[in-house]
């Protein structure tokens, strides 16, 4: 496996609808692993293939709990309800953070990488980081979404005020 290089906004692949996957083969389980092995070493809780400069639509999600891992790949959020506002970051859009309005729950279906279909519920932080990454596969940041947008590295510096 290897570790990818996670493009930067203003890059026009993070602002393209990426493209369904139809072919589940041995190439999109490397890209799994891989953007696994890449969202870790960028300690991050989740990744979208465009964020590696691939326009498909394939995510990989761990928040730290008891869900590990979960890769899925052509997600679709079929069911949301509540609320949570709270700070999101990038991997894309380094040193910047914003508060997000979000479902507090959602259903997703996709499938795994032998193309399986699977369903999961997802809430809280969870439930964020999901729609944070399938938002991603629709060419949406969340800075397009963030009541506001704060500089974190500017916030350090200053103290943490």
């Amino acid at each position: 496996m290897s570790i990818r290089i996670i493009v930067k906004d203003p890059d026009p692949v993070l602002r393209e609808v990426a493209k369904e996957v139809t072919k589940f083969n041995p190439n999109l389980k490397k890209l799994l692993k891989d953007m696994a092995e890449t969202m870790y070493d960028a300690e991050g809780v989740g990744l979208a293939a465009p964020q590696i400069g691939i326009s498909k639509r394939v995510i990989v999600v761990d928040v730290g709990d008891e869900n590990g891992l979960v890769e899925m790949v052509n997600p679709v959020i079929v069911e949301q309800d509540g609320e949570q506002v709270g700070p999101e970051g990038c991997l894309s859009i380094p040193n910047l953070n914003g508060d997000v309005r979000r479902a507090d729950r959602i259903v997703v279906t996709g499938q795994d990488s032998s193309g399986q279909s699977f369903t999961l519920e997802a809430k809280g932080y969870f439930a964020r980081a999901f729609q944070h990454e399938i938002d991603h596969l629709n060419g949406i940041l969340f800075t397009d979404l963030a009541e506001n947008v704060y500089d974190i590295s500017e916030r350090a510096r200053k103290g943490g005020e």
